[in-house]
């Protein structure tokens, strides 16, 4: 059976940091593009960052360029994201989701609909 399962979300102040990870499994996550996504109170789902299926491609949207660091291990089958300098407007809950395609990878942007597979969420929330 195919999951995505996301941890590591919390309460934390600004300027803190958390890790975040996708537990994956019933897929050969070596395969796969995975991207992280956040969905504010009263906002579109924004693509955050994503990484390609090796892992050695990643984009970032701009508004957490040099704050956020996604990464990939594949023979644990689990990706990161890495957020430090966190903001109150990095509140929101975190998904990670799955390509829909083996071994697709797009240049710029992680675009939600080349995404099928899609985890329950974490909640993260930055304030003081």
């Amino acid at each position: 059976q195919l999951q995505l399962v996301e941890s590591g979300g919390g309460l934390v102040q600004p300027g803190g940091s958390l890790r975040l990870s996708c537990a994956t499994s019933g897929f050969t996550l070596g395969y796969y593009t995975i991207g992280w996504f956040r969905q504010a109170p009263g906002k579109e789902r924004e693509g955050i960052s994503c990484i390609n299926s090796r892992g050695g491609y990643s984009n970032y949207a701009e508004s957490v360029k040099g704050r956020f660091t996604i990464s990939k291990d594949n023979a644990e089958n689990t990706v990161y994201l890495q957020m430090n300098g966190l903001k109150p407007e990095d509140t929101g809950v975190y998904y990670c989701a799955r390509a829909r395609r083996q071994l697709h990878w797009w240049t710029t942007g992680c675009p939600a609909t080349e995404f099928a597979y899609w985890g329950q969420g974490t909640q993260v929330t930055v304030s003081s």
